[in-house]
């Protein structure tokens, strides 16, 4: 694993032709502060992805992963922040289990049931978009590398291969 990253992962469960979405409102010193995300965080010592996921679901929504997909890695550069790298899943519906409706209050933010075609209109980092229409389209694995100043997004790399923006 590399050291030089701080690892991550980030889960959008399915349900209903939505995608359980996170309002980051709770914390003031948060990169993500008043943007909409899927559900994770960090890894802890000893962690690989999939028990990251798992235990960050779990606790954030009460829901439990049994069929998480690993799906791609998400490089992010945005100073002053740590360089970040995000493991990527997608957990379709019958995945997981749990109440999915009545979940429970989240110290990161505000749980919500979006519509996937809701969720290009949120505020939301730009390059999420890339990502989410890389799962919506189900691509193959991949590794995206995003590069931003402040909120703007400067460069998309997609498996070695510049994007254009």
């Amino acid at each position: 694993m590399d050291t030089a990253l701080l690892h991550t992962t980030l889960c959008y469960i399915e349900r209903g032709g939505a995608y359980l979405m996170l309002h980051r409102v709770k914390k003031e010193k948060d990169v993500n502060r008043d943007k909409w995300v899927g559900v994770g965080g960090k890894f802890e010592p000893g962690e690989d992805a999939f028990a990251c996921v798992r235990r960050e679901v779990q606790e954030e929504t009460g829901l439990t992963l049994t069929a998480p997909e690993y799906r791609g890695t998400v490089d992010f550069f945005c100073p002053p922040w740590p360089a970040e790298r995000m493991h990527l899943f997608l957990c379709r519906e019958g995945g997981y289990t749990g109440d999915a409706l009545h979940l429970p209050p989240c110290p990161e933010g505000v749980l919500e049931w979006v519509p996937k075609a809701a969720v290009p209109g949120l505020p939301i980092w730009q390059g999420d978009k890339i990502f989410l229409r890389l799962l919506a389209e189900d691509a193959p694995f991949f590794r995206l590398a995003l590069y931003y100043r402040g909120d703007t997004l400067e460069r998309a790399v997609l498996d070695g291969e510049a994007l254009p923006l």
